[in-house]
């Protein structure tokens, strides 16, 4: 029911901001309606005349001090269910015959510490992406905004020599939701180095995080994109200009090169980059290998090589105690 209140009361609000502009009491105006308050100081001071104006003054004076006010987007609820309370006790308080004078600044005060002790808005953490994490409510306007911050990330280079290995890390420096994350992977070849999404192809068989290539060509030189999404919203878009050194080999032609290129342009162009699928040495040396998959993985072969050396020892000493 408190969530019902509060979506009757924001549209009315929103109606009132656009037409007398962002009022003294903005916090007051986002979590109550025009209905309740004029309840409110109807019970104060009477059904009408100069008093029920000037009671209407009060309260929205009384919370001027909360129109610059941003709170956690996830605490809105627990604001509004603050208001609620608010209003039924300005109730009790006015049915006693009690003065509004008084009543409007105590019941600020007291919304005022409701809001210190809500959870904090989580800081934007620069340079790009989609941070979720750090919406944040704003009392002046009645809305939401999240971190003016772009979806591109600036490009990373990435300089490897040719014949090696190349590896690619798709993370970001702020909180991801927990679930419906996804991975895709894009590549500008001809050695672009470029955010322009025009110039880029899907890579099918690159999913997750973390991708590599191996070895490392002259025609993987270019500029790799991966896409951060959750559920089909993109959260953020990281970029890679892979640059390879180091001679051709010898006896290599221009020649012997391009007829090989044209060869193996059309199967291998989507096939250059893969899954990384790490190795014991790289899971241990690597956090970010260190997935939810690798580390059950990682159980396994543990529970394996325990039971294995558990039976050796069993038919060790069973051997034994027979032969005695």
């Amino acid at each position: 029911m408190a969530q019902l209140a509060a979506a009757s009361a924001v549209p009315c609000t929103l109606v009132a901001l656009v037409i007398f502009g962002a009022p003294a009491g903005a916090c007051l105006l986002c979590f109550t309606s025009y209905s309740e308050r004029l309840r409110i100081c109807q019970i104060f001071v009477g059904l009408e005349g100069p008093q029920l104006e000037k009671c209407e003054e009060a309260f929205t004076a009384a919370f001027k001090g909360l129109l610059d006010t941003e709170i956690n987007y996830d605490e809105r609820s627990h604001l509004h269910d603050s208001f609620t309370q608010m209003t039924l006790s300005l109730q009790e308080v006015a049915t006693a015959q009690g003065s509004f004078e008084v009543a409007f600044p105590d019941a600020a005060e007291k919304i005022r510490e409701v809001i210190v002790q809500l959870k904090e808005v989580q800081p934007c953490i620069p340079p790009c992406g989609l941070q979720e994490v750090a919406r944040r409510f704003r009392c002046r306007g009645c809305y939401s905004t999240v971190c003016d911050l772009p979806l591109d990330c600036p490009v990373q280079d990435v300089v490897v020599k040719r014949g090696d290995q190349a590896m690619f890390s798709c993370t970001v420096n702020f909180q991801l939701p927990k679930q419906e994350i996804t991975y895709s992977w894009k590549f500008a070849g001809g050695g672009v180095r470029t955010r322009d999404l025009s110039y880029f192809r899907d890579m099918p068989r690159a999913r997750g995080n973390l991708a590599r290539i191996r070895p490392v060509q002259p025609t993987h030189r270019g500029t790799f994109a991966c896409v951060i999404t959750h559920d089909q919203l993109p959260l953020a878009r990281l970029y890679f200009f892979l640059n390879v050194t180091g001679p051709t080999p010898r006896g290599e032609t221009e020649l012997q090169l391009a007829f090989r290129e044209v060869l193996r342009w059309a199967p291998r162009e989507a096939e250059m980059i893969e899954p990384w699928r790490p190795s014991l040495g790289e899971l241990l040396a690597n956090p970010e290998a260190l997935t939810p998959s690798n580390l059950g993985l990682l159980a396994t072969a543990a529970a394996l090589a325990s039971a294995g050396v558990t039976l050796l020892a069993w038919m060790f000493f069973r051997w034994y105690f027979s032969g005695n």
